[in-house]
């Protein structure tokens, strides 16, 4: 009979508390394996926010501060800029597209933003893809509005519905634009940004429902033929406006834009990368007043080398997480030592070296972490296939289902040489048991 196979009927015989032994070993593996692969996806949904965006221009503010308000929705700027200093900017050679940016309203706890049809066109995400409709379509009246995915499945949202805006960003807001509403018109598909947490409207809407608009508020080249429609108690009559309302003809982009005083920032694509450094440099010392342009990747990266610090605290938390397992598979092999000598002290007296006393309990453990191992890349899959999507929509970070990576392996190989150099304690144990102390023991 061979060693491994002496090994696996030992290990059997002491099927309960070997299992549990290793389903312990097997979950903690998972956790870290789990940790590993929201630590890449994260980095990876983290670049990917915003991507083929050359410079992104606010008010004279920290470059951190600047990207997360602006890219991520986190936070609010402390300034605004002029539209008139966005427009002398924007009509520079160099630039080839961009979006302008209104930010301060909010509804139920989502972040609104004033832009224009530039957005849905020139703005991108992971690797340069385009935001795509998997419902309806962008602007094309003042009133408006183009919701991320995830404010329209957690709020239930469908094409045609009607909302009301709210004054001030997050969950509580005293103050509610009800003279303003809203009708949906798009549902921006699922791009695992903070896309997918905004709701969008025509930049001209947000002076409008401020009553700072300098433009007419609902367009009154298309609204002068409708004042005589006003009985809401006439079925026939409500139903023949909203026919004369879908019919209007889409207002152009500079009329969504309209002319408002201030913007809070703005996203800019050049003709070429060379020009980024110039006009980052120019808009710096802008004289009309003071600006600040970030290139976006490497503020990115600044903002990960901060960030990573709590993701290499979880990495060692999920790592001491498997020594403690580790540690109680020692504990168990130890523990049944004693209960084993007479068993090891035979082995002995029909020819076994202490030798192979050694290796037989070494065997053990290595069978342990190795069971314990595949079993937690079963789990691994098994939550990745059954709570991906469940996770993507609380953390917005969506796990991948992908083949273990590199880093991965090694991690499952560092293990496993781990475990067998724990068994190797009650291996040595075992290995100075006399032949009289197994025989004479009482039981």
């Amino acid at each position: 009979m061979s060693l491994l196979t002496l090994s696996r009927k030992s290990l059997l015989n002491r099927f309960s508390s070997i299992a549990i032994t290793t389903i312990a070993i097997a979950l903690s593996i998972t956790l870290l394996l789990l940790i590993e692969r929201a630590r890449v996806d994260a980095k990876a949904s983290f670049h990917n926010t915003v991507s083929g965006t050359d410079l992104i221009v606010g008010a004279r503010t920290g470059s951190t501060e600047l990207l997360l308000f602006s890219v991520f929705r986190i936070g609010h700027p402390t300034n605004n800029l002029s539209f008139t200093s966005y427009q002398d900017i924007t009509s520079k050679r160099s630039v080839k597209w961009a979006i302008p940016l209104s930010l301060g309203d909010s509804h139920k706890g989502f972040s609104v933003i004033g832009t224009n049809n530039d957005y849905f066109a020139h703005y991108r995400y992971a690797n340069k893809q385009n935001l795509a409709f998997s419902k309806g379509h962008a602007f094309e009246q003042v009133n408006h509005v183009v919701l991320g995915s995830n404010v329209a499945k957690k709020l239930h949202y469908h094409l045609g519905d009607s909302i009301i805006l709210s004054h001030g960003a997050g969950n509580t807001s005293f103050h509610h634009h009800d003279d303003h509403p809203f009708k949906v018109v798009g549902i921006l598909a699922a791009t695992g940004t903070a896309v997918d947490n905004s709701v969008h409207v025509p930049l001209v809407a947000i002076d409008n429902i401020h009553g700072s608009a300098t433009a007419p508020s609902i367009s009154e080249k298309h609204q002068a033929g409708e004042h005589h429609d006003h009985d809401h108690h006439d079925d026939q009559h409500r139903s023949e406006k909203s026919d004369k309302h879908s019919k209007l003809p889409a207002l152009s982009n500079a009329e969504l834009t309209g002319q408002p005083k201030q913007i809070s920032a703005f996203l800019l694509g050049l003709k070429s990368p060379i020009f980024a450094l110039q006009l980052q440099r120019n808009i710096s010392q802008y004289k009309q007043e003071p600006l600040l342009a970030i290139m976006p990747k490497f503020t990115l990266r600044q903002l990960w080398e901060v960030v990573g610090i709590f993701e290499k605290a979880l990495l060692v938390i999920s790592g001491a997480v498997v020594v403690i397992a580790l540690l109680g598979m020692l504990t168990n092999l130890l523990a049944s030592l004693s209960q084993r000598r007479r068993e090891l002290a035979i082995l002995r007296s029909v020819g076994a070296t202490p030798r192979t006393i050694f290796t037989l309990l070494g065997l053990e453990a290595l069978l342990i972490t190795v069971c314990a191992t595949l079993l937690a890349i079963a789990f691994y899959y098994l939550v990745i296939v059954l709570l991906a999507n469940m996770f993507g929509s609380i953390s917005g970070i969506h796990l991948q289902l992908m083949a273990l990576s590199q880093y991965q392996m090694s991690l499952l190989a560092g293990i496993i040489l781990l475990g067998t150099l724990f068994g190797c304690l009650p291996a040595y144990k075992a290995y100075r048991y006399a032949l009289s102390d197994g025989l004479t023991i009482k039981v």
